[in-house]
């Protein structure tokens, strides 16, 4: 009984790998992309790192919003009193240092220059891309350090709520003394903390300068911390309307 067998050849050198052994094949198309064609461009990373800022902020908003209410609603509740045996009301309006004031006008000075610092950078991204001035490097213009600006007047603005804070306590009010005395450090402290967390992203971005980082990549930092900083500058607005009119 005569059996039959069939034989195929394949010419793709690019299949075979010789004596290596056999390498899948290479597929067609794509030849004319750049290498790394298929990582995101500027824009797309800018917008998901925004899209992620938005998300983080989120439960840092719920978070106020629920001081708030907790806030207002404290004010008309009365306690019990065990020494009279009646319910009396212990809300007592405390007066915030003026220094407050003083401290918000150093965080805005320093929303403006973060604001500055986001657009220059910005500014040396879309001259790095131009196709209409070829050979004219970002590093050519002169450049303005908004960055550290920023970052000293954010510290700046935190010696000054410390300074706030030991004020209160010279005035008797400490974080039990009064329902409104620790709204007040709750308000205030809790804000604080959020900034620092804006402070070390300003590290961040002067890390990612030092170490030679793409433009692009430092632009998206900055833009992200812009923005967060911004956020806790009305932040900090809020909760100062809130303390000086709603108590």
């Amino acid at each position: 009984m005569a059996s039959f067998s069939t034989t195929a050849t394949v010419d793709d050198s690019r299949i075979s790998g010789g004596d290596a052994g056999i390498l899948p094949p290479v597929r067609e198309g794509g030849g004319d992309e750049p290498p790394g064609a298929g990582s995101p461009d500027y824009a797309t990373r800018l917008r998901r790192a925004r899209l992620g800022l938005l998300v983080a902020l989120t439960p840092v908003l719920m978070l106020f919003v629920s001081f708030t209410s907790a806030y207002v609603v404290r004010q008309g509740l009365p306690t019990f009193d065990s020494r009279t045996n009646t319910m009396v009301h212990d809300w007592i309006p405390v007066t915030l240092p003026r220094l407050l004031l003083l401290n918000t006008g150093v965080l805005l000075f320093s929303s403006v220059f973060m604001e500055l610092a986001r657009r220059q950078i910005k500014g040396r991204v879309v001259l790095e891309s131009a196709t209409t001035a070829p050979g004219v490097p970002p590093g050519d213009q002169m450049l303005i350090p908004w960055l550290p600006m920023t970052m000293v007047l954010g510290l700046l603005f935190l010696f000054g709520q410390w300074t706030a804070w030991r004020q209160l306590g010279a005035n008797g009010f400490y974080v039990a003394t009064t329902p409104s005395s620790s709204f007040i450090y709750l308000l205030t402290g809790t804000h604080a903390i959020h900034l620092m967390g804006g402070v070390l992203a300003l590290l961040v971005a002067g890390v990612a300068s030092l170490m030679r980082r793409s433009l692009k990549t430092r632009s998206i930092v900055v833009d992200v911390t812009a923005w967060y900083w911004h956020f806790m500058a009305g932040l900090w607005i809020y909760i100062l309307c809130l303390l000086e009119f709603a108590s």
